[in-house]
């Protein structure tokens, strides 16, 4: 699971090296070659677009060089880490909701999945991380707070030996 992270980013990574060194570079050219650069809206969006790409790519390389330190033996193999399925109860509805842990920006759903995607760095995220079966925990909601108990937990683990 790690690795195809690792994979997908080093994907958009390489997407966003073409784009700002090829792509832009002939936007900007063409865009200049219309004259007046104050009233050239073609202009102003290339460097808008060059400068979200430049940010972009510097969110994903810090990114990369953080995953490449994480191995998949430093995920708890007993309690909810990254890329866990964790199964909760709401203590007052008694409704039961199903989440995969994932890194922020890697929310993926899949329409026909069972579990809703959640960030570890979500405040539903943070409750859950380090938990087993059987701890209830807290979310702190703008709302009001949320009182969960964990009662199913498949990680990352579990997911790779096909469990």
């Amino acid at each position: 699971m790690i690795d195809e992270l690792k994979q997908r980013l080093q994907a958009e990574v390489e997407r966003l090296n073409h784009e700002i060194n090829f792509v832009l570079p002939k936007e900007i050219e063409k865009a200049r070659a219309h004259g007046d650069l104050r009233e050239n809206s073609e202009y102003k969006a290339a460097l808008e677009r060059q400068q979200f790409v430049s940010s972009r790519l510097t969110h994903l390389r810090l990114r990369l060089s953080k995953l490449s330190s994480v191995t998949e033996n430093e995920i708890p193999r007993d309690r909810v880490g990254f890329g866990s399925r964790v199964t909760v109860q709401d203590l007052d509805t008694k409704q039961r909701e199903t989440y995969a842990l994932t890194l922020g920006e890697f929310i993926e759903g899949d329409d026909n999945a069972v579990e809703l995607p959640v960030s570890m760095a979500s405040p539903l995220g943070k409750a859950l991380v380090v938990g087993k079966v059987g701890t209830a925990v807290t979310v702190p909601l703008p709302a009001g707070k949320r009182r969960l108990k964990i009662v199913d937990l498949v990680t990352v683990h579990d997911l790779a030996a096909g469990k």
